[in-house]
């Protein structure tokens, strides 16, 4: 199976198993909730990495939610990563941070973290990927699927084939995200992408919980008819 090849490329050997549900927090979406009750009920629906993103808030406040959360998901055995921000992923003990092309360089923020830390990369295209495995990532976020309305403002969505066109050129393992849900989630976990994101199928649900364990569900269901390697 190409994910087994491509997690001996990662130099933190901590990414998680094929097909992690991922879930990138937002804020926008928790309507009086709080993020830890929504971030705990999606550990508990058996999310397997969490990601941080704050876009507004002060560094003392995201270092201070960003080591509760941290916390929740160590005891459910999750992984925990800081959309961002370097420094307040190691300043919260995250896993590992995830940046965006217009984020501090990977290279850079490698030789910040060390060896011992989870890096992640947002790509969108070939060049992208080669320059992150370059640079020392550890998994790259192929983005955006599917057209969403978390992100407005993203470039064109690369659709079921050219996400699965990226997922082979990679030697990293790679994550996706953009518009996915359990309806369509079957094609992507096929073409053997290594951790479906989500964010409002998750954050903007009423039951946090079930929705996560639903797609959960749909992403076992479609490994089940895949054959074993």
């Amino acid at each position: 199976m190409p994910g087994e090849s491509n997690k001996a490329m990662s130099s933190s050997g901590l990414w998680p198993p094929d097909r992690s549900l991922y879930v990138v927090t937002d804020c926008r979406w928790l309507e009086g909730r709080s993020l830890e009750d929504v971030v705990a009920a999606a550990l508990r629906g058996g999310a397997g990495v969490i990601q941080y993103r704050e876009k507004t808030a002060s560094t003392r406040h995201m270092v201070e939610t960003a080591s509760k959360l941290c916390a929740l998901c160590r005891r459910h055995g999750a992984v925990f990563l800081v959309n961002d921000r370097v420094d307040v992923a190691l300043a919260a003990d995250a896993h590992g941070v995830h940046l965006g092309q217009e984020d501090m360089p990977a290279r850079a923020a490698r030789r910040i973290l060390g060896p011992g830390k989870i890096l992640g990369v947002s790509i969108h295209d070939e060049e992208e990927i080669l320059r992150a495995e370059e640079d020392g990532a550890d998994y790259v976020s192929v983005s955006p699927v599917f057209a969403t309305s978390t992100k407005p403002d993203h470039q064109s969505p690369l659709g079921v084939r050219g996400t699965c066109v990226l997922v082979r050129r990679s030697r990293l393992p790679v994550a996706v995200i953009g518009g996915i849900d359990e309806t369509n989630l079957e094609p992507l976990v096929r073409c053997g992408v290594r951790g479906i994101c989500v964010v409002s199928a998750v954050m903007a649900a009423r039951d946090p919980e079930g929705a996560s364990r639903r797609l959960c569900l749909g992403i076992r269901e479609v490994l089940k008819t895949l054959p074993q390697s």
